[in-house]
């Protein structure tokens, strides 16, 4: 257990830190990196031919919705093309045309779902361009709309921003010098970052074997900083190229962590200004202390599930003395496995650095409830956008039970917001049960599943689980390189990025324009600790109205199918 409350007791005070920085860069004030960054913001802005006038609410969804159109068209064209481009030493062929469409939907809605193998599907330039090149821009979406949503929301005024402007600033201000960091770090640990062709090696056994190389360590940064996710390699975050000692491991957790949990802190520092107050972000603690419990919680039953072991091979005579080692590097042990899964899934990135679906029932159905309610941190802003819906929810319930007018920062929820609200809180749950009814209900759904019964069911929930939440990771025992599932996960994932933004963006503009109202001593305080438990309870409780029936036929069940 140190070696878990190292990782955490070194995160608080950094996710503290870049929380005031990114609170800075989205309110466009003064950082340390201006003096370079503005005049590569201005190159950009001028060959781009970008304005940077205020954007109304529909423009600014419009631009996010047309220019990421735009990505996934180029991006699309590139993978059925790759094997006549350049930098492509290993001969890799085009890629099919379903499994493109899997892919550049995955990439750009920063899922990073992966139902190809990056070193033998992907030349070099494919994964720069598409994919390395996605991971920046898919996490630069999500956080300007977080963004612009939290402006909206805090500001007396009618303000939004421009959405080119801030897909700019997070790029060049936070992603890019970030993920240089971490490429060197991952460099000098032995992750390859080269455009050389694989090489075939004699191993001590006196066999031969390739090795795949690559512009790793690039890809590497950014799969963990941006939330993202897709690995260079299929085995991803468990092969020692992309993860090779126990420093690495540390830092590709502490990279999934930060940004969105400094987006919280930044939202708090937000509302803190709003009211004229020390910059104490007291809004912002409440809710990354709801977050960060359901967090350990997910945490605590995970470490000590796969540190129990699996009981069919107790009753063997066998001891586990290191626990469930199924599917788990040595290298990095039951602590260090089960971090890395509550995180990746916790906070929607999707890498592993050991194989989900070889968990114990209770580990793997973390994994799935992480990704179910999709609010523990989240990616990069769009957690927070999320919560922000179980915040106005809970304000909403709370004040009919005390019978006071329901109002977050001075502006009254009404019947309009609260129908939105319902409906972006349910478009999650709905889109991973339809389809995963859908997966069971026909051949083709039918015909992707490898192990029958309780854990068959798992794997369908899982895998529409992680599209829906634009996570990634995977149930790696289902056979999910099918026209069916290309196309069932692509729309998932579509559907789960772009309709929760949209309605999102759409509550936090009709709250703007509403009369500011003065709080009162009969206004609800959402800042304080009885708040975050309401919020802790109203997330558990719509978590278990909508998936504790299908849990319990899946992990649940397989739980009690190896203890029978």
């Amino acid at each position: 257990m140190w070696q878990i409350a190292f990782v955490l007791l070194i995160y608080l005070p950094m996710v503290v830190l870049i929380g005031h920085y990114l609170y800075h860069v989205t309110m466009r004030e003064k950082t340390w990196l201006d003096p370079v960054m503005d005049r590569i913001d201005g190159v950009i802005y001028k060959i781009s031919g970008v304005k940077q006038n205020d954007m109304t609410g529909k423009q600014y969804v419009l631009a996010l919705i047309l220019s990421n159109a735009l990505m996934v068209f180029i991006g699309y064209i590139v993978l059925r093309i790759q094997s006549v481009l350049f930098l492509n030493p290993n001969e890799i062929t085009n890629m099919e045309a379903t499994l493109s469409f899997n892919t550049i939907i995955s990439f750009i809605t920063n899922t990073n779902l992966q139902h190809y193998s990056g070193e033998s599907g992907l030349s070099y330039l494919s994964q720069m361009l598409v994919i390395t090149f996605l991971m920046f821009t898919s996490a630069a979406t999500g956080y300007a709309a977080c963004m612009a949503f939290c402006r909206r929301l805090v500001a007396k005024k009618d303000t939004l921003g421009n959405f080119f402007v801030d897909m700019v600033r997070v790029i060049t201000r936070v992603l890019l010098p970030i993920s240089f960091i971490v490429s060197m770090i991952l460099v000098f640990q032995g992750t390859p970052q080269t455009f050389k062709a694989n090489e075939t090696v004699q191993t001590i056994e006196g066999k031969m074997q390739d090795l795949a190389l690559g512009p790793v360590a690039s890809l590497e940064s950014i799969k963990h900083v941006g939330t993202n996710g897709g690995g260079f390699y299929g085995a991803n975050s468990t092969t020692p190229f992309e993860n090779p000692t126990v420093l690495t491991n540390i830092i590709e957790i502490l990279s999934m962590m930060i940004l969105p949990g400094a987006c919280v802190i930044a939202f708090g520092l937000m509302v803190a200004a709003r009211r004229k107050r020390a910059l104490i972000g007291k809004q912002g603690m409440v809710i990354f202390a709801a977050m960060g419990i359901l967090f350990l919680a997910g945490l605590t039953a995970c470490y000590m599930a796969e540190r129990e072991g699996n009981p069919i091979i107790s009753s063997l005579g066998i001891t586990q003395e290191l626990g469930s080692m199924e599917g788990k590097e040595m290298r990095f042990g039951i602590a260090q496995s089960a971090l890395f899964t509550t995180v990746t899934t916790a906070f929607t990135t999707g890498t592993v650095n050991n194989m989900h679906d070889t968990l114990t029932p209770i580990g793997g159905m973390v994994a799935l409830f992480n990704m179910m309610l999709n609010v523990v941190f989240g990616g990069k802003g769009v957690g927070l956008m999320n919560m922000m819906m179980y915040v106005l929810l809970t304000i909403f319930i709370a004040c009919l039970m005390i019978g006071r007018t329901p109002q977050f920062l001075g502006k009254k929820i009404e019947e309009k917001e609260m129908k939105l609200i319902a409906l972006c809180i349910l478009i999650h749950p709905a889109i991973i049960l339809s389809f995963s009814a859908i997966a069971i209900s026909t051949t083709a759904g039918i015909a992707g599943i490898t192990n029958p019964g309780a854990h068959g069911l798992s794997q369908i929930l899982y895998e529409y689980a992680s599209s829906s939440a634009n996570n990634g990771s995977g149930f790696e025992g289902l056979a999910d390189n099918s026209t069916f599932w290309n196309v069932t996960t692509g729309l998932a994932m579509f559907f789960g990025r772009y309709l929760s933004i949209i309605i999102q963006l759409a509550i936090a503009s009709m709250l703007a324009t509403k009369l500011l109202h003065s709080e009162t001593a009969g206004t609800l305080k959402t800042d304080n600790v009885m708040f975050a438990f309401m919020l802790i309870s109203i997330v558990l409780m719509i978590g278990a109205l909508t998936f504790l029936p299908a849990l319990a036929l899946g992990p649940i069940t397989e739980h009690l199918q190896i203890r029978s």
